[in-house]
């Protein structure tokens, strides 16, 4: 990462700092980042992949990235491995790569210990029968009737259940707390559940497969993680968490909770992410308008952004929900800086230069970035007739006017001042071309004895290059697609969420790789397609617009 910031103070930051401050497990700080491979990673997933690796960098500490493979119905190699691609873009690599299935034989052992403690016990209620004898919020749960089996006839159907003598859902393996506890996780908790099911890492060699909750807590142990952070949904499973840890007497790993990452116009469950991708309304996973880290990498979204935004955001315990405009200036702030320059035509309007030579073509000089020497400069072809933007012309217009009108000058980027002379129009009284004449002494020159204000961009018409341009808008039409809850999310989708045309742009931009990003000027932010362009064929993402409402918003409180 090349940004160097002063590490932002927040609660998680402070309790880590007292806990090394005490020499609270030797003063080390493990972390890890811990995903679920049945999807891909998402904009919400960026803020806690950035406090789990920042907190162990900033720290002297290690993360480790570990894969929750504990559900085999949709997890794949296809996500193990986009997640590990997204990290390493969003800039971060870790300490060691783990999974939660490397130690299905621990867990296994350690069930075998809670059930021999009489902590844990086999349940052959249907999962109907349990969710109703777990009761409500406001009314305690009952026991099971197995709840009281001996220690022996669980011990003999558990290594039964392990080696798959039962038919899937037949019977389970629970925890024993209290099923009377105010919180519900703490209400004899299943453990292991029977799945026949093919597992992407182990294959076939478990037919049963321990809960999130017997998992998540253990593996944080095995790893020796410090400090385990998770976001605000799991805050009612830390009871359990320390539970299992206290009563296997295992290394004291701590879970901390944290607000995740809302978005206007974004939805971020995995659930609904699937249901996008499964059901077409986008192109899949990395589709650009997708809050994925992949579909904002394919857009041209640039890390160093996302992780700016993160920061912006911020780390507390009160969920709220950010505007999408503070990502977007985010966006739009690094591009800014780092962005190369291009010319390109949306709408064009051809510009006949009446006094220059038919045949002559000379090339002019366009710096690659205005705020940037180092990124030196290109040439641009100049000839006869060149293009314009249709709505930097007008044939009357007022004095607040300063692009080109008829009779009135203005300049042309990189180039000469022009002036309208003429407007040639079809029968239907539409204007065609443009007969202007060029002021040959103003090659990068302020003319004498008067002023021009405006600056327009062109291209050559004899140079220029078609390209096809997608245009993104937001997903949603809504500002909060989840908050009805009487109507589903798809009802939301923007019908006009993807607009295709076509640019003419530049000679060079023709040689832009899949996955550069630029500025077309005056215009905005755009990035070459790494699914769609090939070399000297860039199909062009609309990165980020370049009006910024977010800081209009911040110039205006």
């Amino acid at each position: 990462m090349s940004e160097s910031t002063d590490s932002p103070t927040d609660f998680i930051r402070q309790k880590v700092a007292a806990d090394v401050a005490a020499g609270k497990h030797g003063g080390r700080v493990q972390t890890r980042f811990p995903p679920e491979p049945n999807g891909y990673l998402q904009i919400g997933h960026a803020k806690a992949i950035c406090l789990n690796f920042d907190i162990a960098k900033e720290f002297g500490g290690l993360c480790n990235l570990r894969f929750d493979d504990t559900n085999p119905e949709k997890e794949s190699d296809e996500f193990v491995r986009a997640i590990q691609d997204d990290i390493r873009w969003l800039g971060y690599d870790w300490a060691k790569i783990c999974y939660a299935s490397d130690y299905f034989e621990q867990l296994f052992t350690w069930a075998l210990q809670l059930i021999e403690s009489g902590d844990a016990y086999v349940d052959e209620l249907s999962p109907d029968d349990i969710r109703a004898y777990r009761g409500t919020l406001t009314e305690a749960g009952k026991n099971s009737p197995y709840r009281d089996r001996p220690v022996a006839e669980s011990l003999g159907l558990f290594q039964r259940m392990r080696a798959g003598e039962f038919e899937d859902g037949k019977m389970v393996l629970r925890a024993k707390i209290d099923m009377a506890h105010p919180n519900m996780n703490m209400r004899d908790p299943v453990m292991y559940r029977i799945k026949r099911l093919h597992h992407h890492r182990v294959g076939d060699a478990w037919c049963i497969y321990p809960s999130y909750d017997f998992t998540h807590g253990q593996s944080d142990a095995i790893e020796g993680v410090t400090h385990s952070l998770c976001s605000l949904e799991f805050e009612d499973h830390r009871p359990l968490y320390d539970w299992f840890i206290q009563k296997l007497g295992i290394f004291p790993s701590q879970q901390t909770e944290f607000a995740r990452l809302n978005l206007t116009y974004t939805v971020v469950s995995k659930r609904k992410l699937r249901t996008l991708v499964e059901g077409g309304h986008v192109m899949g996973w990395n589709d650009p308008r997708m809050p994925t880290l992949s579909g904002m990498r394919r857009r041209g979204y640039p890390a160093a952004a996302i992780r700016s935004f993160c920061r912006a955001v911020g780390i507390t315990k009160t969920p709220s929900t950010s505007d999408i405009a503070l990502l977007e200036h985010a966006v739009r702030d690094e591009l800014n800086r780092t962005a190369p320059r291009r010319m390109a035509v949306m709408q064009p309007l051809e510009v006949e230069l009446t006094n220059w030579p038919e045949d002559k073509v000379i090339e002019v000089v366009g710096h690659n970035n205005p705020g940037d020497e180092s990124a030196g400069s290109r040439k641009l072809p100049f000839a006869k007739r060149i293009f314009i933007e249709q709505e930097d012309f007008r044939e009357e217009a007022n004095r607040k006017f300063f692009r080109l009108k008829k009779g009135g000058e203005v300049r042309l980027r990189h180039a000469y001042i022009i002036k309208c002379d003429e407007v040639i129009k079809d029968a239907n009284g539409e204007i065609t071309k443009l007969l202007c004449s060029v002021d040959m002494a103003t090659l990068n020159k302020n003319p004498e004895g008067r002023k021009v204000k405006g600056v327009i961009h062109w291209v050559s018409a004899d140079h220029a290059r078609e390209a096809p341009v997608r245009l993104f808008d937001r997903l949603f039409s809504v500002e909060k697609p989840e908050a009805d809850k009487a109507r589903e999310f798809l009802e939301f989708v923007n019908p006009d969420s993807l607009t295709a045309t076509t640019v003419l742009c530049e000679p060079s931009l023709a040689e832009m790789k899949p996955g550069e990003t630029c500025q077309f000027e005056r215009i905005g932010y755009f990035c070459a397609d790494t699914e769609e362009s090939n070399l000297g064929h860039p199909v062009f993402n609309r990165t980020v617009g370049l009006r910024d409402s977010w800081a209009k918003q911040d110039q205006a409180s």
